[in-house]
């Protein structure tokens, strides 16, 4: 009857359409602490169901609207109330409305369901039958919630404030994508566990946008909501789960927030620009972590100092001003390369295209991380920090898309390789996913998938990474027939990402209530594959596994680990989980929805004393928010006794020692239904064992070979002994081995993988190497440079050390140890500078030496030249700097159109032209990443004439000394030489010197328009133009107007064969009293030429003038 009602509704009900897959809508919601519940739904417009995440923070859109008319859900509704039918795989509710039922069952054990229920549940095998299951079994109470008013609304976050609380929070938004804001918002609150909820808009205000909601880690009672900033920026603040709200205007926009991990009223802001006071872009990146750092409110900070530089800084959070900062790393290190991690803090920094990676322990100072000399890292990522270990993805020089994984020693400098090409991927926001999985509940236990001869495989240590092994495939597949996987060929492959949100339950889970059961998607054969894929599970920690479903689903921990639920993972709505009381041996379908609901998401309280289970989903694309209430406690019929529980034990391949102990584990009897309580004890009993060699691990330098044993890599130079070690003192030497951390097994004292006690020797210094903290030879003039001395070998405490920083100054310590911070030196002035680190002590000596430049930023630059050169005769060319610079600067001439310049290390070059005209010469100054550039044309001529002039003292009171106004100055005077004289102005130049008081030189050159057979006479007419002005200057015919009633008279000071070029162009006493000494000598010199050489003219003299 059921299937005949069905075909007739069908003919006249929309049915949804199939979904395309959602976009990430690129918001996210920051998720602090693993017991913080925090739910984000999103939807675009016809898109079907998808979950994706990036660290900490979770986004699962929401489908997509389709069409489904309202009769459709109230008849269907109406249909599984009141129809009868005789199959038995379905039963209906006998009690109960559309808000409160109980939940139908059926039990399974190895059993199919009918075709009709495929999209749900598919096994394959015997159902089991029973007469009545209703009579028989236990029911789930359930009840429906529907937040009305609420359809448009695209996105929503949940809240269960947990420890027992009976408060959950929902908030809705209309997020227009077009214009990327919330436009819409609805709070709703329920006391009940979710069985009703309350609409808050009034209590926030009926106008105010809300956009997020965060929960106080320390104090889940204390919530906080930020309002949209389009709207206002405001922060809402509730002490008691939402029952009251306070608001807070803010000033800047939130990005996120950081709450204090002790402290419930103090938060940390990141504001959208980045910015703080001083303009450096920061990134808070971690509160203090209590035992570690000595004020609790100390905050850990990246700070953005450059394009690819940043700094390490930690200071109080009100008062972390400029001089409050603390750099706790000694120069720069790469942006975004801060983790700030329980008892570490990592680092990198990239010189010359190779980066290096540093580990600060215990908050001491920072270290660089040892990997094996030719790993070579591309990239490096911190996976774990977990019992004072660091396992890190190391991308090698040569892989591409996969990476290595090593482990270190406690303090996480030395690194050894632990598996090889695992297989990574990236996340939606471009983070790097790592098939790397931790089981919980059990030390030292991880899975991997490594790539091997193109194939992914799942492989398994016991020893953390110690030794590997594939899984072991099921006998027989869930419908019990035999699979003949045999190992190496044939394999279980898991597939081990992380939970794409806190509240689906991800590929693969595990928990530490329940150690030794891991439940995870996978295929078996001879590699991993997205296709064919089942649940598996194992009791006994991989030994053993058992396939339970032949498609995916979701798969949650009940009653503190003491249960299973499962949801298949589907596209299409569904109205069905399965409930195992044995660890899925056997499972129970039950009903929790009337119709079919798409489930977006499943809400729980861990380690908590309710039984509630919270589905979020809706029953059509247009439909309301329906969140479902799952009251699970009717399945357990008492709280569980000592002779409800059995023993299991530990084991690897039946060796009963793991990880150096034998332990007994404790678990419920499969089957009975009774609560478990969060207090009781699952281990029963533990008891050291003898080391063994898989309680070892090969040391740093050593490696694993194929017979077991370690031996020494060939790049390796043990260092034997301590550098703290001295006569008369003893050390542990490596024996090529080192404990597996956390391993517990008991040394006897015979062992021979244990460091062996040896007495210290003398030794002579060897291997003493001399850097500087970053690695850097350059350093700006006055900054404090950290010199960093290590020595391979010797006898540290014996050792002294002499550090001569090249400026005159030398500095010595009696030993080693007193340079372990460093040593800081300041440089005065620039230079190149020779340091020299010398490392003695009685027997023997050695040493190590670097230059380092010390530079200054150039402010500018001036080219000083002739105005006027001659052909063929060379011509001083100088480069001013300021502030000078003392052989750490590069120069770079032109000369005309040449390509390729001339490159000196001085300011100063002499020159040849060889073409007659305008020469342009270009030189650039280099410094550092700063280039600065000056360039000045030449005339260069057979001869010409120059007269020096000078100036009516007004000129002086109105010379800014500026090379603008020189020139003007300088137009001025050749035009009113040229009107006074009749010369043409092309034959006329005059350039004034720089300083006080004003002077200038004339040129006077040849008429470029005259023939050459009358060349010969140019002298004879340059000595009669140079009379005429001589005479127009002597007599002050030669003015202009500078201002308003301000003449100046130009005057003639000297007249000299060559030119006098100024070379500095600031104001200079010095190279006045120099100028007026050449002017006394030239005077002479013009006189006893003019005496001897009175009846012919000469060629310039190739001797020229420059004044400093």
């Amino acid at each position: 009857m059921f299937e005949e009602i069905k075909d007739g509704l069908a003919k006249h009900l929309t049915v949804p359409k199939v979904c395309t897959h959602a976009q990430l809508t690129g918001e996210y919601v920051l998720i602090h602490g693993r017991e913080s519940f925090l739910l984000f739904f999103s939807f675009l417009p016809r898109m079907k169901n998808i979950a994706t995440i990036i660290p900490r923070h979770t986004v699962i859109p929401r489908h997509a609207q389709h069409e489904l008319k309202l009769i459709s859900l109230l008849l269907t509704q109406f249909l599984f109330l009141n129809a009868t039918y005789g199959d038995k795989n379905l039963d209906r509710s006998t009690s109960g409305d559309a808000r409160s039922r109980e939940g139908f069952v059926e039990p399974f054990q190895g059993g199919s369901s009918s075709s009709s229920s495929r999209a749900e549940y598919r096994r394959s095998g015997e159902e089991v039958r029973g007469s009545n299951p209703r009579q028989s079994e236990p029911h789930l109470d359930t009840s429906t919630f529907a937040l009305s008013g609420d359809s448009a609304h695209n996105q929503a976050m949940v809240h269960w404030s947990g420890h027992n609380s009976s408060v959950i929070l929902i908030l809705t938004k209309l997020y227009d994508f077009n214009l990327g804001a919330v436009t819409e918002s609805s709070l709703w609150r329920s006391t009940d566990y979710g069985s009703t909820y309350s609409k808050l808009n009034d209590k926030v205000g009926s106008r105010t946008v809300l956009s997020y909601l965060y929960v106080c880690p320390t104090n889940k009672q204390k919530i906080m909501m930020l309002s949209d900033p389009e709207v206002e920026s405001a922060v809402l603040i509730s002490s008691d789960e939402g029952a009251s709200f306070e608001k807070h205007p803010i000033n800047f926009n939130i990005l996120s927030l950081l709450f204090h991990p002790a402290q419930e009223n103090w938060i940390l802001a990141y504001s959208h620009d980045g910015k703080v006071a001083s303009n450096q872009f920061f990134r808070f990146k971690k509160w203090a972590v209590m035992g570690l750092d000595r004020e609790s409110d100390v905050v850990h900070i990246e700070t953005r100092i450059a394009k690819g530089h940043a700094q390490y800084v930690k200071c109080r959070a009100q008062r972390c001003t400029e001089g409050n900062r603390q750099f706790l790393f000694p120069g720069y290190v790469d942006t975004n390369s801060l983790v700030v991690q329980d008892e570490y803090v990592f680092t990198q920094v990239t010189k010359s295209g190779r980066a290096s990676y540093f580990v600060s322990y215990m908050r001491e100072s920072f270290k660089k991380m040892k990997l094996p000399k030719y790993c070579l890292p591309k990239d490096m990522h911190i996976i774990s920090t977990d019992e004072k270990q660091v396992f890190a993805a190391v991308q090698e020089w040569n892989q591409n898309n996969t990476y290595s994984l090593y482990i270190s020693d406690s303090p996480g400098v030395y690194f050894i390789l632990s598996l090889e090409n695992l297989r990574t991927s990236r996340g939606p926001a471009g983070n790097l996913l790592v098939d790397f999985y931790k089981v919980e509940g059990i030390n030292g236990m991880y899975l991997a998938n490594k790539l091997v001869d193109n194939h992914i495989k799942t492989f398994i240590t016991y020893n953390k990474g110690q030794t590997w092994a594939l899984l072991p495939a099921p006998a027989t597949d869930v419908a019990g027939n035999n699979l003949h996987c045999i190992l190496p060929f044939c394999s279980l492959h898991l597939h081990l990402e992380m939970s794409e949100n806190p509240y689906t339950s991800g590929p693969i889970t595990s928990k530490k209530a329940v150690p030794g059961i891991i439940v995870a998607t996978g295929n078996i054969g001879p590699e991993l594959s997205s296709t064919n894929l089942g649940m598996f599970i194992t009791s006994d920690a991989g030994n053993s596994w058992r396939q339970i479903f032949d498609e995916e689903h979701n798969i949650w921990f009940l009653d503190n680990g003491g249960a299973l639920l499962a949801v298949l993972h589907a596209t299409t709505p569904i109205r069905h989980l399965w409930i195992s009381l044995d660890e899925g041996k056997k499972w129970d379908r039950h009903s929790f929805s009337l119709a079919p609901l798409y489930v977006d998401g499943v809400l729980m309280e861990p380690e908590s004393d309710n039984h509630i289970i919270t589905f979020f989903g809706h029953f059509s694309h247009r439909s309301e928010w329906q969140l479902i209430k799952i009251d699970y406690k009717g399945l357990f019929t008492r709280r569980c006794m000592d002779g409800d529980y059995q023993t299991w034990y530990l084991h690897n391949k039946g060796e009963l020692c793991v990880m150096g102990e034998k332990q007994i584990y404790m678990k419920r009897r499969p089957g009975n239904r009774c609560m478990l309580t969060q207090d009781y004890s699952r281990i029963y009993s533990s008891e050291p064992c003898p080391c063994t060699a898989y309680d070892f691990e090969c040391d740093y330098g050593w490696e694993r070979q194929t017979n077991g044993k370690c031996s020494r890599a060939f790049w390796f130079h043990p260092n034997s002994v301590a550098k703290s070690c001295s006569i008369g003192q003893s050390f542990l030497n490596s024996t090529g081995y080192r404990k597996v951390l956390s391993n517990n097994c008991k040394d006897g004292g015979k062992n021979m993988y244990s460091p062996k006690r040896e007495a210290c020797r003398p030794r002579a210094p060897q291997g003493l190497r001399l850097t500087t903290s970053q690695g850097e030879l350059s350093a700006a003039l006055g900054s404090n440079v950290t010199f960093m001395v290590y020595l391979d070998d010797g006898d540290s405490l014996r050792t002294s050390i002499q550090l001569d920083f090249g400026d005159g100054i030398k500095i010595t310590y009696s030993n080693l140890s007193r340079t372990d911070d460093g040593i800081r030196h300041i440089y005065r002035t620039t230079g190149i500078y020779q340091v020299t680190a010398v490392a003695e002590n009685n027997q023997g000596s050695d040493s190590s030496i670097l230059f380092l430049h010390i530079t200054s930023p150039v402010e500018r630059i001036y080219l000083s030249t002739p105005v006027v050169a001659v052909r063929g005769k060379e011509a001083n060319l100088t480069i001013v700097v300021w502030p000078s610079h003392t052989r750490t600067l590069t120069f770079f001439w032109w000369f005309d159109n040449s390509s390729e310049p001339i490159i000196t290390l001085e300011g100063s070059i002499t020159h040849t032209f060889q073409k007659e005209g305008k020469n342009k010469v270009t030189v650039q100054v280099a410094s550092g990443s700063t280039v600065m550039q000056d360039s000045k044309v030449i005339n260069v001529k057979e001869f010409f004439r120059s007269l020096l002039l000078s100036f009516s003292p007004a000129l002086d009171e109105h010379n800014p000394d500026i090379p603008e106004w020189r020139e003007d100055i300088g137009r001025v005077v050749r035009t009113a030489l040229s009107q006074v004289s009749g010369v043409p102005e092309e034959q006329l130049l005059v350039s004034l010197y720089s300083g006080l008081p004003t002077t200038a030189e004339l040129f006077i050159l040849p008429n470029e328009q005259t023939s050459s057979e009358h060349k010969k006479n140019n002298g004879d007419a340059l000595q009669t133009i140079s009379d005429i002005f001589v005479t127009a200057l002597n007599q002050g015919l030669i003015q202009f107007e500078l201002k308003n009633n301000i003449r100046i008279i130009v005057y003639m000071t000297q007249q000299t064969l060559a030119p006098l070029v100024d070379s500095n162009a600031i104001h200079s006493g010095s190279a006045m009293l120099m100028l007026l000494s050449v002017v006394i000598v030239g005077l002479a010199a013009f006189f006893i030429y003019k005496f001897k050489r009175f009846s012919r003219l000469t060629k310039r003299s190739p001797s020229s003038f420059l004044l400093f």
